[in-house]
């Protein structure tokens, strides 16, 4: 695809995710079209279709990637489904935007990593909006140019309004806190090696079954230290934070300070009632960084090797909150082609 050319995106899942980014291409972004609309829904694939000129909507991931109009994927389809769309996207040498998660297991994410080395060049960028959101850009930039001296401490905050009634103990790590894993592993240049989950009596407001808030804490190799707060059902909005601890100073993103109005018997401001809402300009940003290297025939953003990290640490995480006990991640060693 040369830097001239627009090109041509399937959009594979047309759920809340999916159907944003057929939008956010649509409407919002430019070097890009929506050729290709997926879902297993025909209806819903094709009512989502209809509504971009140009646009054909199919049930079979695999005839859409094989339509000569279609340059890119952009996978928002469910978990589950991401390894055989992934494969399928290499077998046409397919650039590739994945929604987190990679693949929703470690092994799962090896056979993407191993098949994308087969290929000889990266293909994946992973959906970790946060990387692109203009507030942790700010705060990963001050770290790396080492002002405030090394990280000691990480304290992060991950709150959400509510959660859909089927949402489970596991999936507020695989769910929730694998943002903070990737945020973490970006910001402090150092690899998770173990996880410990703690929990208090659970909130009144949480779904019958559903171990709300925990305390999560990462250790990494660096010898830094990392505690997420994973409150899904605060009832009040959605907040995500992080505070970084230095030698030197510290500093903190995700305040919202936005306007700020006084009123009669208070002040303050809005928060964010969700994440689409709070990580907005992120996703814009994010989608049209990937465009424009795809363009120019590169890959940046998130790696492949991101994303089996990041299943990784969730899997250690997953077992932590069943034991009680800290637990050491396991992981490959880092292949040189994601150096």
């Amino acid at each position: 695809m040369t830097q001239q050319g627009t090109l041509g995106i399937a959009v594979i899942g047309t759920g809340m995710m999916g159907a944003d980014h057929v939008r956010r291409i649509n409407d919002v972004i430019s070097g890009a079209r929506v050729a290709a609309v997926v879902d297993i829904d025909e209806a819903r694939a094709k009512h989502v279709a209809d509504g971009v000129e140009g646009a054909v909507a199919y049930t079979d991931p695999a005839a859409a990637m094989a339509a000569p109009d279609v340059d890119a994927v952009l996978i928002a389809s469910p978990g589950p489904a991401h390894e055989a769309a992934l494969l399928t996207a290499f077998e046409h040498d397919l650039p590739v935007l994945c929604e987190k998660p990679l693949t929703p297991d470690p092994d799962s994410a090896l056979r993407v990593l191993e098949a994308e080395q087969r290929l000889g060049h990266r293909r994946v960028q992973v959906g970790f909006m946060r990387r692109y959101d203009s507030e942790f850009m700010k705060l990963k930039s001050l770290l790396a140019g080492g002002e405030l001296g090394r990280p000691l401490l990480l304290h992060c905050r991950h709150r959400n309004a509510s959660v859909h009634s089927y949402f489970t103990s596991d999936m507020l790590i695989t769910d929730s806190v694998v943002h903070e894993m990737d945020q973490s592993r970006w910001l402090l240049e150092q690899e998770i090696t173990a996880v410990t989950v703690l929990r208090p009596t659970p909130s009144a407001h949480a779904p019958e079954g559903l171990s709300d808030p925990q305390l999560v804490i990462f250790e990494t190799d660096g010898g830094s230290l990392v505690n997420v707060e994973i409150f899904a059902t605060c009832g009040f909005g959605y907040q995500v934070q992080a505070e970084a601890v230095c030698e030197r100073g510290t500093a903190r993103v995700g305040d919202a300070h936005g306007m700020l109005i006084n009123r009669t018997g208070g002040w303050g401001g809005e928060i964010a009632p969700d994440f689409v809402a709070r990580f907005e300009e992120a996703y814009d940003r994010e989608v049209q960084a990937w465009v424009n290297a795809t363009r120019r025939g590169e890959v940046e953003g998130p790696s492949t090797w991101d994303g089996y990290a990041a299943a990784a640490v969730s899997a250690a995480g997953v077992r932590a909150q069943t034991t009680g006990e800290r637990t050491a991640v396991e992981m490959i060693e880092r292949p040189a082609f994601y150096a």
